[in-house]
């Protein structure tokens, strides 16, 4: 996937939740909404010495999933099934020696995915930009550890969701800007901890209410006129 395709998809669900045409550029929004959330990373593939991510940086040499299937490493290679000949391994600085000729890191690791670009450990996805951890997912932006989610920028550790930026720990979400530990939640912003509600922000341990601000009841029109300014204020460059 490439910036180009990233930013149509942030332009969708910006303007899906927020209702307002995003006027942030990609990496602008990255910055501003997904500055806490544990990304992938630029590397050096070893082989061919061009850019690769990922999702650890501890290892000292890396080389992405599509080298290591394609290019002989070290004498080894896909004809001899990776294996090398058997040499003598009389001590442990020989058997050190041997591991460090083919102690390569696999990174952009994804399998049964289509359309990803600068991620790693990708499965059964499509449609992915700069995250890792994404299982089952589709249009998925600057995100660690979602399962069978949607259109989702910045999200963390969360599952079944669909529209969201800033969705942590949550499951069964729509169309909702920055949720933690949370559920069944939708048309809602800014709520930590509550369940089953809908057209609310910035609540707390609630459940089961409609048009609240603060843990406060307002009716429809007065809740969208309150909406619109923060709409407003969360898009503010």
């Amino acid at each position: 996937m490439t910036p180009t395709q990233a930013k149509e998809m942030l332009d969708k669900i910006v303007g899906q939740i927020f209702g307002y045409k995003n006027p942030l550029s990609l990496d602008t929004f990255m910055q501003k909404f997904a500055f806490d959330v544990r990304l992938p990373q630029a590397v050096t593939d070893a082989v061919d010495g061009k850019e690769t991510w990922a999702s650890s940086t501890n290892p000292t040499r890396f080389v992405r999933l599509s080298n290591a299937r394609n290019y002989e490493i070290a004498g080894a290679g896909p004809k001899t099934d990776y294996m090398r000949p058997k040499r003598q391994l009389n001590d442990i600085n020989d058997v050190l020696t041997a591991w460090n000729e083919i102690n390569y890191t696999t990174t952009e690791r994804n399998k049964d995915s289509l359309n990803v670009g600068e991620s790693d450990n990708v499965m059964f996805s499509e449609n992915v930009f700069r995250s890792q951890d994404i299982r089952k997912c589709k249009n998925i932006l600057f995100s660690d550890g979602l399962a069978n989610c949607e259109f989702v920028v910045a999200g963390q550790r969360s599952a079944s969701s669909t529209f969201c930026v800033r969705l942590d720990d949550s499951i069964e979400c729509s169309n909702c800007f920055n949720v933690a530990w949370s559920a069944k939640l939708n048309n809602c912003f800014f709520m930590h901890d509550c369940a089953d509600m809908q057209d609310s922000m910035f609540c707390t341990n609630n459940k089961g209410k409609q048009y609240c601000v603060a843990n406060m009841q307002y009716d429809a029109d007065e809740y969208h006129k309150i909406k619109d300014l923060v709409m407003r204020w969360i898009l503010t460059n």
